[in-house]
């Protein structure tokens, strides 16, 4: 398959979207993980993007971010963010936002995006952030799941509601004045 330029763009505008939402991070006292708006902007990209989109958009996201431009939460970034406790979440949003792609169906129904948030945009992300956070840390899983995921579930079914919401929104009015986006 050929990249077409205009997946390029998208690329590039999604990952700004996602970097641009580290404005919002909130550090927790008991865990390495922030409360993020990044992963608002991960489950955007599922819904309004095509999964090989979505794939460009995230993968350019940490390659900035690795390459020490501060497009993680809190403004950091660097490999060492990558490697360290956080870096499973964002190795999850690759993985999640492609599934949201490929969930989101025609993207016109309530239910089936919002289904393909809650899996992509919180439960991948955990399968893959919990036990990153417990290797990293050397705290049991037990307690990754404690500190790396309860506290964060109600902000994060919060943002499945807005991200479904503004992404039937934005598909329907892109396919009322028919541009493609996915």
């Amino acid at each position: 398959m050929k990249t077409q330029l205009h997946d390029l763009i998208y690329a590039a505008i999604f990952a700004a979207l996602i970097s641009a939402l580290a404005i919002i991070s909130i550090p927790l006292p008991f865990t390495p993980v922030p409360v993020s708006g990044q992963s608002l902007g991960v489950m955007l990209t599922g819904c309004l993007l095509a999964p090989r989109q979505s794939a460009l958009a995230i993968i350019t996201f940490l390659l900035l971010g690795a390459i020490g431009l501060p497009v993680f939460a809190g403004f950091s970034g660097g490999l060492g963010i990558i490697l360290g406790p956080r870096g499973g979440y964002l190795f999850g949003y690759l993985v999640g936002a492609i599934m949201i792609s490929v969930g989101k169906g025609s993207g016109q129904n309530f239910w089936q995006l919002a289904s393909a948030n809650l899996f992509g945009g919180i439960l991948i992300v955990y399968l893959i952030g919990v036990p990153w956070l417990s290797v990293t840390t050397g705290i049991s899983l037990d307690k990754a799941l404690y500190i790396g995921a309860l506290p964060f579930i109600l902000g994060d079914i919060i943002k499945v509601f807005i991200a479904t919401s503004l992404g039937l929104t934005i598909n329907k009015r892109l396919q009322k004045n028919r541009i493609k986006i996915s």
